[in-house]
Parts: structure tokens; sequence; C-alpha cells
């Protein structure tokens, strides 16, 4: 195994390589800072590039992009309140207010050390216990999937702020619009009101863009320009030793989820920081000061989405079983150097596999130095009047929804829910348990459908099998905790 390791780095460690991974950091950084341009996104643009290149070239090249985009959304989530990826969604919630009050330079530090430390750890995994994490995931069926799905619902509790029943109104209203479309069973058309735009359903991008962005850009617009006062200088405002040892536990925790829901395929990074920062916010001896500017909560939701990015790599190199969008391009990368993914790959294609492992060391080193430049580079923002910014904000959102798809009509959607957002926030109404509802409703069904397909419709399946009984008393445990703290909330108040 060490021995496979040191070749890979001897292939990996040459100019070439290390330009293609410089490049590959970069691009991804900058895909994933354009509000709609994702990390899938950027891959599938550098795949033609790497038509004529060696595959430990190519590979570091894609990997780079993929590690610096997943990084790169926290970047607008922070500063402007619009997060560049979904998988970047949770990170508003603390990453914005901490802007609000001057720690900008924090809170992307802060971000950015979550992201190499899980992404560090799940590289790790992935190079030694691949094949094992990989023959779990494949214990996970119908039945499994819905129960994690409930599971995950319990944090719809936990970002719901001072109020149970707006945010169980408002995931209840996610879940509306995640049904529009066609039926995932029977593909027969739901809520689509004659129009053939949304027999593909909603795109999620418009709804994330629309729900935090359009809406920000709407509050900030009735409200009268004051001279900023937010702007730390990065070098006196950054994240320090001391903010990465009280975020360590919270990482580590992050890394754990992010891996484990990263291994199973077709969940994705959305979910991962969800729950990473549910229970950042569950074992907090602070709870309440959640979504208010908590450094751990930005730790949490970093942590807990970049860990995915090792995670889904190990199902689709270990079975060439792709986990999500982005890994489904890399599938399509790996065919078209000739690779087949799966149990044969490490045999016939050892030295190439290590040599990618290698590359996505190196990606991480690089991605370090260069979110650090890019935190330099983006932190001024804050020192910008809004009367400049919103507009910027509103135009590059436009681009990057519009670039998405192509497509007139989800522009259409994103003022739509520009306009749900901002009444929500008027009248208190969380966003998170929205956009949590829209992001697990179609997971959760076709789940939940294929499983009582499988039982005869008997719901017995989902306390048979022991994966799924697990999860069902996770779930049990939560709500019971959950259900503890809030009664606790009201006596102290």
């Amino acid at each position: 195994m060490f021995q496979n390791i040191l070749e890979g780095f001897h292939l990996m460690l040459t100019l070439g390589n290390l330009l293609a991974v410089i490049f590959g950091v970069i691009f991804g950084v900058f895909m994933g800072a354009i509000p709609g341009l994702t990390a899938t996104m950027g891959i599938a643009l550098i795949i033609p590039m790497t038509y004529f290149l060696d595959p430990v070239t190519a590979f570091a090249m894609l990997l780079g992009a993929y590690k610096g985009g997943l990084f790169g959304g926290s970047i607008p989530a922070i500063l402007i309140n619009t997060p560049g990826t979904p998988a970047a969604a949770a990170t508003v919630f603390d990453g914005y207010p901490m802007a609000q009050q001057g720690k900008a330079g924090k809170a992307m530090g802060i971000a950015l050390y979550s992201s190499v430390i899980a992404d560090a750890f799940t590289t790790i995994c992935l190079i030694f216990i691949a094949v094992q994490l990989a023959k779990i995931a494949l214990k996970f069926g119908p039945p499994e999937y819905a129960t994690l799905i409930i599971f995950s619902m319990t944090i719809v509790a936990s970002v719901s702020g001072k109020s149970l029943i707006k945010g169980l109104l408002a995931a209840t209203v996610g879940f509306l619009f995640a049904i529009v479309g066609l039926d995932p069973m029977l593909s027969t058309p739901r809520f689509v009101f004659g129009s053939v735009y949304l027999f593909d359903g909603i795109s999620v991008m418009a709804v994330m863009i629309g729900l935090f962005a359009i809406s920000e850009v709407l509050i900030q617009a009735e409200q009268k320009e004051k001279k900023s006062t937010t702007y730390v200088p990065v070098s006196k405002g950054g994240a320090t030793w001391e903010d990465l040892k009280s975020c360590l536990p919270t990482i580590a925790r992050g890394s754990l989820i992010g891996l484990a829901i990263g291994a199973i395929p077709g969940i994705g990074g959305t979910v991962s920081s969800f729950l990473s920062y549910s229970e950042a916010r569950r074992v907090s001896k602070h709870p309440e000061k959640f979504g208010t500017g908590v450094i751990q909560g930005v730790a949490a939701a970093e942590s807990g989405n970049n860990a995915v990015c090792g995670g889904t790599l190990i199902p689709l190199m270990a079975l060439g079983i792709p986990g999500n969008s982005t890994t489904a391009v890399l599938l399509g990368a790996f065919m078209i150097h000739g690779l087949s993914p799966g149990p044969a790959l490490f045999k016939e294609h050892s030295a190439t596999v290590y040599g990618i492992f290698a590359g996505l060391i190196l990606a991480n080193i690089v991605l370090m130095v260069i979110g650090s430049l890019a935190i330099k580079v983006f932190s001024p923002v804050t020192k910008l009047p809004k009367s400049v910014v919103f507009p910027i904000t509103a135009i590059l959102c436009t681009m990057g929804v519009y670039g998405f798809n192509s497509s007139y009509f989800e522009l259409g959607l994103m003022l739509l829910f520009g306009v749900i957002g901002y009444l929500m926030r008027k009248y208190d109404f969380p966003l998170a348990p929205l956009v949590i509802g829209f992001v697990l409703e179609p997971i959760g069904e076709r789940a939940i459908r294929q499983s009582l397909i499988l039982s005869g419709g008997s719901p017995l399946i989902f306390v048979t099998r022991p994966i799924s009984a697990f999860f069902l008393f996770l779930a049990v445990v939560s709500i019971f905790i959950l259900s503890s703290a809030i009664k606790k909330a009201k006596s102290l108040n």
C-alpha cells in the first residue's frame, strides 16, 4: 500500500501535473464563487481540455476543479448571502451574519480550514478503506434511503428558529414545490398546469438563488444606504488558531457525516451540510446563538459539504457507481480515458489510481494556498456600498441561473422565489426548512414508494432491516432530544 502511494506521488509530482492542479483549483473556485456556476459545470467545461492529456494529469485538473468548486461556493454565501452552489446553502446561516458583524475574513478563513481538513480526512479514507466502505454502501436499498431521509427531516426542528410551527409550514411548502413535475414512478405530470417547462420540476438553483440572494436584494433595496462599517482587513480579521481549535470537534463531526453521506449514492453535499449543521447546533451549549454569526456553524456546514468529495469518490472508484451529478460527469471522464471504475481498476491500473490519489492530496495543499489568496481578493467586497454590491449580485444571479440551463423560464422562477423569500423573511418564516423539504422530498418519496412496492404495501419493511431500523431509532432519539430542548427553552422564557 505505502509503496503504491509513493509510486503515485512519483507519477504525480511533475511540473505539468502541478500546473494542471493549480489551474483546476483556480477554475473551480471561480465557478463556485459565481452563483449558479457549480463544480459540476466546471468539470464538464474542463473535460474537453483533457482529451489528449495523460489520465493522471487529466484527473489532477478535474479533481482540483471539484475541490475548488466546493470551497468557492462558500465565498458568496458569506459575503452576499448567496450560496454559490446548493451545497453552500447552510453556510449562509452563520457566514453572512458574521460578514455583517465585520468578520468576513474570519468566516471565510474557517470555511477554508474546514474544507481542507474535511477533504484531507475523506481522501485518506478513500485511499485506505474505499473498498470496505463501498461494500457497506451497497447494502443501502430503498428502505434504508427512506429512513435516512426521515431521520434527516428532524433537521427542520433545529433550524426553525423561534417557531417550530412556522418551520414545519415552511418545510411543507418546500415539499409541495418539490412534487411539481413528472411522477418519479409513473412519469405522469403533477402540478405542471399545462406548462412543459415544469415537466423536469423546479430547478434547485432557481430556488436557492431566489430564496437567499434575490430576497436579500429586495430586503436591502427598501433600506436606506448607510456607510459600510463591516469591513475588516483579512490580515487583522482572519481566522486564528484559537478559532480553529474551537472548531476542530465540529469539523471532525462534519467530516464523518460527509464521508458517510458521500459514500451513499444519491444523497449529496446539500443534505450532508444541513445534517452537519444540525448536529453542531444540537450538541452546542448555546444552540440559540446559531444563525446569528457562530463560527462553529460555518465550520459545520463547510466540513459537511466538502467531506462529501472524498466520500462520493468511494463508490465511483471502487464500484463504478456515481453518487451524484458531479461523479456522473467524472465517470464519463474515466470512460473517455479508457478507464473502467470498479474493483478491476485497482488491479489493472494501480499506478494510475494511486497517481490520482496523490493528485487529490496535492489538490488539497494547492486549495489551501489558492483559497487564502481568494479570501484576500474577495474580502474587500464588504467595503463596497450596498448600491454597488446588490445590483452586481442581481446581475450575477441572473447570469448564473440562466447559464445553468439556458432557460428564461427559470429566471422567472428565480424572481418568484425571491418574492417568496422576501415575504417569508418579512413575516419571520425561516428559509432553511423550505430548502430542506425541497431537497429531501424527491429522494424520500421515491425511496418510500419503492420500499412499499417491494413489501407489497407493508410498512414493516422499514423496521425489519437492520440499517433501516437503526435510522428510525436515530430519528426517534433526535425528536426526543429536540422536544426536550424546546420545552427547556420555553421554561427559560
